[in-house]
């Protein structure tokens, strides 16, 4: 992927951020230069990967295929420093634009639309060895529990919430004519790094071509701290 579509990525998301009055943290907002003059302090950002996240899963076509994501506070399974046994997202699908098929080996989350167009995400059960489940699917949303045939597309409107449990297949795209998603993640620990399994085989993180200077460092690519 570009730097260049990573930092119009970013932007493009700040402004539908600011349209639905959300507000970030201040790390959402440093710049490279200012990230060299962090310390030690901020380990908490660096060790459990806060921050900006763009992603076109190693396709190569973010505006068809991709995700940009903002990790805003999370825990670390890994590392009994932090005690913290939740995270928060929050996500940006443009219209037109699909996340693929996954689910997760151990996080439980909600996923919520926070503002912009209507959410779509399909749902299937895992057999157990990665493969689709015919089975009905429960679906958790907003205090219903109800189930649904392998495969529906269940919509959320704004305001509106889906539980994605462990091994629960998930993918995510927009109603035509709805618009942009602003979309909310309350889970467990998250751990990009281990805890997905896509149906495709694909990259989680881009690689990235330097064409011009970074906006905003992403949060793989955080100096270490002095």
């Amino acid at each position: 992927m570009k730097r260049s579509e990573i930092n119009n990525s970013i932007k493009y998301m700040e402004k539908l951020i600011k349209k639905h009055g959300f507000e970030l943290p201040p790390f959402c907002g440093w710049t490279p230069e200012e990230w060299e003059d962090k310390g030690e302090q901020y380990d908490e950002i660096r060790d459990n990967m806060l921050g900006w996240d763009i992603t076109d899963y190693g396709l190569g076509n973010w505006e068809e295929v991709g995700f940009a994501l903002i990790t805003l506070r999370n825990g670390n399974q890994k590392n009994k420093k932090y005690k913290k046994i939740y995270a928060e997202k929050l996500l940006m699908l443009k219209e037109g634009q699909h996340s693929p098929m996954h689910f997760h080996w151990t996080k439980s989350e909600d996923i919520i639309n926070r503002g912009g167009g209507t959410l779509i995400i399909h749902v299937y059960n895992d057999k157990g060895d990665g493969t689709f489940d015919d089975s009905d699917v429960l679906v958790n949303s907003d205090g219903r529990s109800y189930y649904v045939k392998a495969g529906t597309g269940v919509e959320l409107r704004p305001g509106e919430s889906i539980t994605l449990w462990p091994h629960q297949y998930h993918d995510f795209d927009v109603k035509k004519g709805t618009g942009d998603v602003l979309i909310g993640e309350v889970s467990m620990c998250n751990d990009d790094t281990s805890d997905n399994r896509f149906y495709e085989e694909m990259g989680r993180f881009p690689a990235i071509e330097e064409d011009e200077p970074p906006y905003r460092l992403l949060c793989t690519e955080y100096p270490k701290g002095r």
